[in-house]
């Protein structure tokens, strides 16, 4: 059997695509290595979302074709091009980069061991041979789904849909995986009872928004933004939250990736009572400026994303807020840019990412005028940053000599409550302690986005 080296780019999201083309391949017989130099074939799983994401993307694709010219032993060694950026430049790509063996889409991953065994038989192969790309994505995982998680064995994401229906003006994300697409409850379910069996302690819900779940398959097939949901027409991610709490074990859930457009007060209820999902919730909301969240297509406004966070915070008590804001979207004025500051330092998020606008062809914003300078977004984003830092000093401070729960993810590392996998900070504690453990913890000292834990070693 073949051997084979897989890269994975990208989001969780991303990852989970590579762990399901691992899981097919692992089930076809092929054999995987951690060494590209000592693999018949390397597969690039790629992201395309924004520039640095594309770059990094054709970064690796490079750099295996520079090492197969150097090294005449890997001369025979075929290059595969999967994900998101095959997915968004099907046409452009087998003329850009001819020495790439095959370009994969999102919908082809399953097929992954028959498209590796093509590429091994193909000599002088022409472009459309190399291409494995469907026009329009349609596939959505199953809890049966062939997998092999690339997560540590305490710890794993379920894709609970796949898509996007928002019409948000930067995002290229609707146009390369298409509409959305929800599982059943039932199948999610399913698949969190078996990680749990497996002895997975933290399950993080993802899929471009997943306060939308369910929603795809009610009878108006899409809610109306910021209506009230009336789960009585079908499934809905709060329904979802309390069968996960509801399951046997003790274990995490944590909800990563929703939208302001579609929480509802019986989202907010369902949190605080179920003792399971942690009370933590990443909401991008991308800006607070009444023009600018017109100019996005956000469909919310200043008042409705106020109130929302009001809500929240006093129905969800200890809750641990992550966000996510553009600076220098076109026509970002001072006075907005000014709101936004004054927005961050007055809601004083637990975590917070900031990012630069990336002009992204194909998007409605691509087309806009006022097009903000790359300086001016540069100075923007290190003042909001800069801002965000000096508040999470202040929210890591003010955790010293409290006593809190955390998951063990490596030798004297862990994570709060606070803290999602990868993205936010961690927890140094007691390197003696059980890996995938819970421990309580009585917190001694901040530094930074990170707390320092009684027996930590730092």
């Amino acid at each position: 059997m073949p051997t084979v080296a897989l890269v994975s780019l990208g989001c969780a999201k991303n990852l989970i695509d590579s762990e399901i083309m691992i899981g097919h391949l692992h089930k076809a017989g092929v054999t995987l290595t951690p060494h590209p130099e000592l693999a018949d074939a390397v597969i690039i799983n790629t992201c395309s979302f924004i520039d640095t994401a594309k770059k990094e993307s054709i970064d690796a694709v490079f750099e295996v074709i520079e090492q197969r010219m150097e090294d005449p032993t890997r001369k025979r060694q075929k290059l595969i091009v999967a994900g998101c950026l095959p997915q968004r430049f099907s046409k452009e790509l087998p003329k850009l980069l001819p020495e790439v063996d095959a370009f994969v889409g999102l919908d082809e991953i399953v097929r992954i061991p028959e498209i590796l065994s093509d590429v091994l038989e193909l000599k002088d192969g022409n472009a459309a041979e190399r291409d494995y790309v469907s026009r329009v994505s349609k596939y959505v995982p199953d809890y049966d789904t062939p997998r092999y998680r690339l997560t540590p064995r305490h710890m794993a994401y379920i894709k609970i849909a796949e898509g996007c229906n928002h019409p948000c003006s930067f995002c290229i994300i609707p146009q390369i995986r298409g509409g959305h697409r929800s599982r059943t409850l039932a199948s999610v379910v399913r698949e969190a009872q078996i990680l749990i069996q497996e002895g997975v302690r933290e399950i993080n819900l993802i899929s471009q928004d997943t306060t939308y779940f369910g929603m795809d398959r009610w009878e108006t097939g899409r809610a109306k933004p910021n209506s009230p949901v009336d789960s009585s027409r079908g499934e809905s991610i709060a329904d979802l939250l309390r069968a996960l709490n509801g399951l046997e074990g003790d274990f995490w859930v944590r909800l990563l990736y929703t939208h302001p457009a579609h929480w509802s007060d019986e989202l907010i209820q369902t949190i605080a009572a179920c003792d399971k999902v942690v009370k933590y919730v990443d909401i991008p909301l991308q800006h607070i400026s009444d023009p600018m969240l017109s100019r996005m297509r956000r469909e919310t406004d200043r008042a409705h994303i106020e109130g929302l966070l009001s809500r929240m915070r006093k129905g969800i008590p200890g809750l641990a807020i992550r966000t996510a804001f553009i600076v220098g979207f076109p026509g970002e004025t001072d006075d907005d840019f000014n709101q936004l500051l004054s927005f961050v330092e007055s809601s004083r998020f637990e975590r917070m990412g900031v990012f630069q606008y990336s002009r992204e062809e194909g998007t409605n914003a691509y087309r806009l005028d006022s097009q903000v300078h790359p300086m001016r977004r540069k100075s923007r984003w290190n003042r909001t940053m800069a801002l965000q830092r000096k508040i999470n000093e202040e929210i890591s401070t003010a955790q010293i000599g409290k006593t809190i729960r955390v998951i063990v993810d490596s030798p004297g590392k862990a994570r709060s409550w606070m803290d999602a996998p990868e993205v936010d900070g961690i927890v140094h504690v007691d390197p003696a302690m059980t890996v995938g453990s819970f421990v309580d913890v009585v917190i001694r000292d901040a530094r930074g986005y990170d707390l320092i834990a009684d027996g930590a070693i730092v």
